[in-house]
């Protein structure tokens, strides 16, 4: 099956349908991106974008994973300027087909060498840890597992929920790959499906099902859980929970954004990179959205766990990527 058509069944079919700014297109000077955030996160940082620039910023919003599909199916003649992704792993699977360009050192920079592509192609703008999201009514800590490869013990089964066209949970699964080999994550995928793990659309889609008490817990990224605390109050039925002792299950992962190297709007597209990077937008991430900055010097809520704190797994960024195998894999297993 070709490369394209097996990263397009990762995701609903909507790669085509993607809804542009404008009825008409982009205007020939105008910074396309096509973003894999979601546009009620980055929205108005976009917005503040074009208040503080000038610049005209068309934004297409889809998937991380659909829209890397995309650009891959339009290659050299993509619209697209930038692509601001959801994790790192569709950013490298555009890099792996040599559809982005290089960053200059001076922007590579201001980032920390395990939050950046090795080869100079992305940088990421912000930071989120894998976490079992938990109903806190009904469970402790105490009551969660070391692992997250625990999760396929029969005490949980049917309490377990996850989202698999996420472009978060296929970079979690394509981590999985590369710290534990293809069959034991195999086996792990089967085994959570023979558990009765509940699939559903999106991380916001489970943490609601665990504050509705529908479900008792799920896998996501953090930051969604810590926005609804920071905006019900510490009542908030949901908790986090990260695993300790390296486990796979608080992967540390990154949002981020390359410029394509087929770009119109080459450097409209290094001013939008730059601006991410901006100690007023890593603000934005840790204050407005609970995510981690990647800048040094930027502070993150002091709610959540100091990212240094996290006993995350020693897994490069730049090994995630494989989509197509990860696809496969889901595929194959009967996660997808």
């Amino acid at each position: 099956m070709p490369r394209i058509l097996l990263l397009l069944l990762a995701v609903p079919l909507l790669a085509f349908a993607v809804a542009a700014c404008g009825d008409d297109g982009p205007s020939e000077d105008a910074l396309v991106v096509y973003s894999g955030r979601n546009e009620d996160l980055v929205g108005p940082l976009i917005e503040r974008f074009e208040q503080e620039t000038g610049i005209e910023t068309e934004v297409k919003y889809a998937d991380s994973p659909e829209l890397a599909a995309t650009i891959i199916e339009e290659g050299d003649a993509s619209p697209a300027d930038a692509f601001f992704s959801q994790d790192a792993g569709a950013l490298g699977a555009l890099q792996s087909e040599s559809l982005l360009g290089k960053l200059p050192a001076a922007t590579l920079d201001k980032v920390p060498e395990a939050f950046r592509s090795a080869k100079g192609d992305w940088v990421g703008t912000s930071a989120r840890a894998r976490v079992i999201a938990y109903d806190k009514r009904e469970l402790q800590p105490d009551d969660l597992p070391a692992s997250v490869l625990d999760l396929t013990d029969e005490e949980w089964k049917g309490r377990i929920a996850w989202a698999p066209t996420n472009a978060s949970f296929q970079s979690f699964v394509t981590a999985m790959r590369a710290e534990l080999g293809e069959e034991q994550t195999k086996a792990w995928l089967e085994g959570m499906l023979a558990n009765d793990v509940q699939p559903y659309e999106n991380n916001i889609a489970i943490r609601d099902a665990i504050a509705k008490g529908e479900i008792d817990a799920g896998l996501l990224n953090h930051y969604y859980v810590a926005e609804a605390i920071a905006e019900e109050g510490k009542d908030y039925p949901v908790g986090i929970y990260e695993p300790g002792d390296g486990d796979i299950g608080a992967l540390v992962n990154v949002a981020g954004v390359g410029i394509l190297a087929s770009a119109n709007q080459q450097e409209k597209a290094q001013r939008f990179v730059d601006f991410l990077l901006t100690d007023a937008s890593q603000e934005y991430f840790a204050d407005e959205l609970k995510e981690y900055p990647v800048v040094p010097g930027v502070e993150a809520d002091p709610s959540l766990q100091p990212l240094d704190e996290i006993e995350q797994p020693d897994i490069d960024l730049n090994q995630l990527d494989d989509l197509q195998g990860t696809v496969e894999l889901l595929q194959q297993t009967g996660v997808l």
